[in-house]
């Protein structure tokens, strides 16, 4: 096992019927910034809800962060918490309202000269030293944006992420009745991101992490056994309460600790979405069954155990094995819908062309746990995703 520091101050509220407990947990005397996406969040009271919980305090209002949120977007948003001196930051959505909620945390404390440069570190912590305090109301289970330090913004129609331990939320509720007016398709793309967040820290190589992998093998399993439950059923709480919490433990640091990392997925997910506006879980779900074939020799002492552990394959040689667990891997997303092919989407060999060319623009040229994986084999990739 590699060596590890492991931080994670976000208090969870977890369960239904719990937003009056946000009067316990934001100061009395603060002012808020209630932040959210489109007007569903309204519509189906969520945001009276937050409102009525926030009782006397002073808030402001605003909407409008998009699905990928962009950098503008959350510019305007920073500059309104500044001349308005927001003391508290309050997400209500899911991951690109929560990612772009710790930038404007981050932005409101910085000089604007310095607020591109926020977007320029990549994964490494972003170099500042204030950021506003922010909660979250979860509703939307997927990209686990509401236990860890990290976001994606669109910058230039390009996908950057940043990190910073400033913007890890001082809390964030988890209520399974927030998430029943979801459409079908968000469950979908939920259940997949999640489960590409733990293959992207488990399918690499082994490093002896026997706690780390047997808590993401536990996540993959059940992800597998309530993914179509909670897709089909909108009723099952019980469902949806362990999709919920499985979405928050596949991006909460836990299972990444001490163990090598990948992210090759995202990172070619991320321009898909940018240029061809595919929802996040979706690029994921197109992308990796094409790089786990294309990768197995890199992968494979992990692919056999997943293979064996997760799915249960026990007959057959491991390579057989691998090319079976690849395969219900991809069946398990298209079980909910989702298209596992770049033509569907209609991107052609021009399209990825400009997959290739962004990743190149934004210095993304060798990627994976080994760093190995170049643009060509990116191009590999895709073509078969085709």
């Amino acid at each position: 096992m590699l060596d590890f520091d492991y931080y994670n101050p976000t208090h969870i509220v977890f369960g239904e019927n719990r937003i009056a407990e946000l009067d316990k947990l934001i100061a009395a005397d603060a002012k808020v910034m209630v932040t959210f996406g489109g007007q569903s969040a309204k519509k189906y009271g969520t945001i009276d809800k937050v409102i009525a919980a926030l009782g006397s305090r002073d808030v402001i209002e605003f909407s409008g962060i998009e699905a990928n949120p962009q950098f503008e977007t959350l510019i305007k948003a920073a500059n309104i918490a500044k001349e308005n001196k927001i003391d508290f930051l309050l997400a209500v959505g899911g991951g690109s309202v929560m990612d772009g909620t710790k930038f404007i945390a981050l932005a409101a404390k910085a000089e604007p000269e310095d607020y591109a440069s926020l977007l320029s570190h990549g994964f490494a912590p972003v170099p500042a030293t204030a950021a506003l305090p922010l909660g979250c109301v979860a509703t939307l289970p997927a990209t686990g944006s509401e236990m860890n330090m990290g976001g994606v913004i669109t910058l230039e129609h390009q996908k950057r992420p940043f990190m910073s331990p400033l913007v890890f939320p001082k809390f964030s509720f988890l209520d399974p009745e927030l998430t029943k007016t979801l459409p079908k398709e968000q469950i979908a793309n939920g259940v997949a991101d999640a489960f590409i967040h733990v293959l992207e820290q488990y399918l690499t190589f082994p490093v002896d992490a026997r706690i780390q992998d047997r808590f993401s093998e536990g996540v993959l399993q059940t992800l597998i056994e309530i993914g179509p439950v909670t897709y089909k059923d909108n009723d099952d709480l019980n469902a949806r309460k362990n999709f919920i919490w499985s979405a928050t433990n596949a991006l909460n640091g836990a299972i990444g600790v001490g163990v090598p990392q990948d992210w090759s997925t995202h990172m070619i997910g991320h321009e898909l979405t940018a240029l061809f506006d595919i929802a996040h879980g979706r690029t994921l779900a197109i992308v990796i069954p094409s790089l786990l074939r294309e990768r197995k020799a890199q992968k494979y002492a992990k692919l056999v155990q997943f293979a064996e552990r997760v799915w249960g394959i026990s007959e057959g040689t491991e390579e057989e094995k691998i090319n079976k667990a690849i395969d219900q891997t991809e069946a398990f997303f298209n079980s909910l819908d989702i298209v596992t092919n770049l033509s569907h989407y209609g991107i052609d060999d021009t399209g990825i062309d400009k997959v290739i060319a962004n990743l190149e623009n934004v210095g993304m040229t060798a990627l994976s746990e080994s760093g190995d994986l170049t643009l060509d084999i990116v191009r590999k990739i895709l073509i078969a995703a085709k």
